[in-house]
This record gives structure tokens, C-alpha cells and sequence, in this order.
């Protein structure tokens, strides 16, 4: 699992990460509105922990622009903001769950794991015209028939639908579906995107990966099934 904690807090974040990795929970640490944003941009999350006194902004705002950009991702809201109108608010913006501090750490632990099992009994799939990915077993179908991926291309294919219709530059593809004890080999992204068009041709999908050039790849429906875009 693959968490996001923005805290400007860096003693603090530092202390979250370690507790979050008894819980056998992995975090990216980011101190700022425009980290935050920028990570959400670059990778797919299960969950965010996040902070509301950031040094560039209001965590609800950006809790906002977030939700505006469709990122779903469940947020857990951590702040000394403990009066009932600030809870009120935090929860309208977008939030999931919200809790003060002080607190305890086996308490966030366990609002941590709550949060990202409704997160995957809220959305288990992806659904793109005739592509569905199903986020628990990992399996891709197209019409009902399963579409034989290796764990790059769905990963790749994963991070496409999850913004489809939106612009996804091939830097952010390659730090999506590299760990981080693995070198981000950029250059290996065309050979995914080219194999996951074939494939997702050959089974008689209606969407393609559009290459635009300068700026990165988007997933499209197409007009007609089976057509397939030019790279």
C-alpha cells in the first residue's frame, strides 16, 4: 500500500512514517500544498494523511483543487483545528475522516487501514468504455475476455485509466510503475505504451493511447472500435 502524508511538520512526518510501517504501510512524504498537488499529479495513492497549516497554503483548498481534478483518493485530515465548524469543513472539502491533534498513533493506524478498506470496497474497478481492471485481482477485461498483461502494462494501463481523458507525462508513468528500489527507466515506457496498444487492438477495444508529442500520453475512447493512434 502506497500512502501520502503531507505534513510540514518534518520531526512530526518523520515519526508518522516509521508508525505507519509497523502497520506494514509505506509512505511518500511531502511538506507543502504544491508537493502535494504535484505528487497526486505523478502517482497513484491509496490513501492521504494530510495536514490543513501548510507553508503555502490551506490544506482545505487544496483538499478542493484535488477533488476538482477528480482525484478520489481517501483523505484522512490531521490538524490541531479541533472546533466542531473546522470538522464540519474539513469533511465538506472533500475529506473522509478528520482527527486532532495530539492523538495516538495506533488510533491514526487504525483510521489509516479503515479508510483503505472503504476505499477498495468503494471502487474495486475501472471502467473505460469497454475496458474494466479489476483493482483487487489485478485482471483486465476487455468485453468479458481477459486481456494477458504483464505487471508492467497494467500498471501502466492502471495509471492511464485512472486519469483517462486527461494528459499523463512519460516521467510520471515511469516513477508510477517503478518501486522505489528500482531505477525509473523512462525510455522502457514506449515499449509498455506500444505492447498495451497492440494488445488492447487485437482485443477489439474502444479506446487507445494517444501519443502527444512534447507532453506524454493520454487515454482516449474511439470512435470506432479497434482503431488504433499513431504514436
Amino acid at each position: 500500500m502506497r500512502l501520502l502524508l503531507v505534513e510540514d511538520d518534518i520531526e512530526l512526518a518523520n515519526g508518522l512514517v516509521r508508525a505507519l510501517e509497523q502497520s506494514n504501510l509505506s509512505a511518500d512524504v511531502v511538506h507543502s500544498c504544491a508537493m502535494a498537488q504535484a505528487a497526486c499529479q505523478a502517482h497513484s495513492y491509496q490513501a492521504i494523511v494530510m495536514d490543513l497549516g501548510l507553508p503555502d497554503g490551506d490544506g482545505l483548498n487544496l483538499l478542493r483543487r484535488l477533488r476538482r481534478e477528480g482525484i478520489t483518493t481517501p483523505v484522512l485530515i490531521l490538524t490541531a483545528r479541533d472546533e466542531l465548524m473546522d470538522r464540519v469543513q474539513g469533511l465538506d472539502a472533500g475529506g473522509d475522516d478528520y482527527l486532532v491533534k495530539p492523538f495516538a498513533l495506533v488510533e491514526l493506524e487504525a483510521r489509516v487501514r479503515a479508510l483503505l478498506r472503504r476505499g477498495q470496497s468503494i471502487s474495486p474497478q475501472l471502467r473505460f468504455g469497454l475496458v474494466e481492471l479489476d483493482m483487487t485481482s489485478k485482471t483486465v477485461t476487455v468485453q468479458g475476455a481477459f486481456l494477458d498483461l504483464t505487471a508492467k502494462e497494467l500498471a501502466v494501463l492502471e495509471f492511464l485509466m485512472q486519469r483517462a481523458g486527461r494528459v499523463v507525462a512519460k516521467f510520471q508513468l515511469a516513477e508510477a510503475i517503478y518501486n522505489w528500489d528500482q531505477e525509473a527507466n523512462a525510455s522502457m515506457i514506449e515499449v509498455f505504451i506500444s505492447r498495451l496498444r497492440r494488445k488492447l487492438s487485437d482485443a477489439g477495444a474502444d479506446v487507445a493511447i494517444r501519443a502527444l508529442r512534447g507532453l506524454g500520453y493520454r487515454l482516449e475512447r474511439l470512435k470506432t472500435p479497434a482503431a488504433e493512434t499513431g504514436s
